[in-house]
């Protein structure tokens, strides 16, 4: 039999056409690539909770009344907002071209799923202080002779820096021509440093150290990081589905690789409110790992953002926790309210000014992300009963 080659094309919706950036980040479709982030990925899994929490509507119009919800939920970049405690709806909005149904890339958002997983694993004796080869000996210097603990604080000095080339390993986009598609753990292994030690004032943000922090649980736990991403959405009770990017090999992407609604987002910020307790009063994450986060020690984003502590894979604000997302998205909670807000939103340019053609520009605005968590302060820290 004589074999015939078909005509094919390399997938439009993963290739770099923009400056080393795939259509999903690219400023003219970042927010397309935002709205669809969960089927655009070429590898994934997609979970569902049994039980739902149900969320009773309930509106309140203090909310609507801030002037910073008035101003942020007008503009272009806007896409969607929820506002839940315990079992209320107190507030949404939706840009038009979005919707309560509609999932939306959460990008490190996601890394406070972390946060609830070691938490069990610091419950059932896993020591923070330890070194990361201690526990895979295979990874590279960029992370062997790190503590776990310096790993959670994002306060570890390598050569990785947040690129795209990590984005061939976890599906994000495609390879160049005849370049090899690695695995992410891999990839984990390949970043190296002479000194892990961070010098500086602040914390030395980087998504890899997430990855890692998944493969550690793996071998500690004897469990898959997916096994726990399963717990997690049953705690939150979510409504819809939560996707998660993997790898090719299956393995989950927790830096910044999961799509939920607005909606769901707020439902699984509700976890931190319980103090990790789940819908059904399982327990998915660890009460005293979560005060620690708050009262113990960390190293604060750079100035003039430094109001902000980072401390076990959350941004800490007094006596609230929550993430940030690249290009616009946030999760806050207030513990002692109960509120989250989840906020959606997709900066296509940076700062949203002119921006001379031909030059593509990133979605981090972190003077805008600031903006963004004084308004879910302002909503949480309302009187309620």
């Amino acid at each position: 039999m004589t074999s015939t080659k078909l005509a094919t094309i390399a997938n439009p919706d993963l290739t770099v056409r923009f400056a080393e950036r795939a259509p999903y980040n690219a400023s003219e479709t970042r927010r397309w690539g935002f709205h669809n982030l969960h089927r655009i990925a070429r590898y994934g899994v997609r979970l569902r909770a049994r039980n739902v929490l149900v969320l009773k509507r309930e509106f309140d119009m203090r909310i609507e009344a801030i002037p910073e919800v008035q101003r942020l939920t007008s503009t272009t970049m806007f896409s969607g907002m929820a506002v839940v405690r315990d079992g209320s709806l107190l507030f949404e909005r939706y840009a038009p071209d979005f919707g309560p149904a509609r999932p939306h890339a959460i990008m490190s958002i996601s890394k406070t799923m972390m946060h609830l997983i070691y938490g069990q694993l610091v419950d059932a004796g896993l020591d923070l202080a330890g070194k990361v080869k201690e526990h895979l000996p295979e990874i590279g210097s960029g992370y062997a002779e790190a503590t776990i603990r310096d790993v959670l604080d994002m306060n570890v000095a390598n050569r990785y820096t947040n690129s795209f080339s990590q984005e061939v390993a976890i599906g994000w986009q495609l390879p160049a021509p005849g370049a090899p598609e690695e695995a992410n753990q891999a990839f984990l292994c390949d970043i190296t440093s002479e000194d892990i030690v961070n010098h500086g004032e602040s914390i030395d943000y980087k998504s890899a150290n997430t990855d890692v922090l998944g493969w550690i649980a793996e071998r500690f736990g004897a469990r898959s990081v997916r096994d726990y991403l399963v717990e997690i959405a049953e705690s939150a009770g979510i409504e819809d589905s939560l996707y998660v990017t993997t790898d090719r090999t299956g393995v989950p992407i927790l830096h910044g690789g999961c799509s939920l609604t607005a909606r769901d987002l707020a439902r699984y910020g509700q976890i931190f409110a319980r103090g990790g307790e789940g819908v059904d009063g399982q327990r998915v994450g660890s009460g005293a790992f979560l005060e620690d986060a708050i009262e113990g020690p960390g190293k604060h984003e750079s100035a003039p953002h430094h109001w902000k502590k980072y401390r076990a894979h959350l941004v800490v604000v007094g006596r609230s926790v929550g993430h940030g997302g690249y290009a616009g998205q946030f999760l806050y909670v207030n513990l002692d309210t109960r509120v989250s807000v989840a906020f959606f939103s997709v900066l296509e340019t940076l700062h949203g000014g002119y921006v001379p053609e031909g030059v593509k520009v990133s979605g981090s605005d972190e003077d805008y992300s600031s903006d963004v968590v004084r308004m879910a302060k302002a909503i949480t820290e309302l009187p309620y009963e």
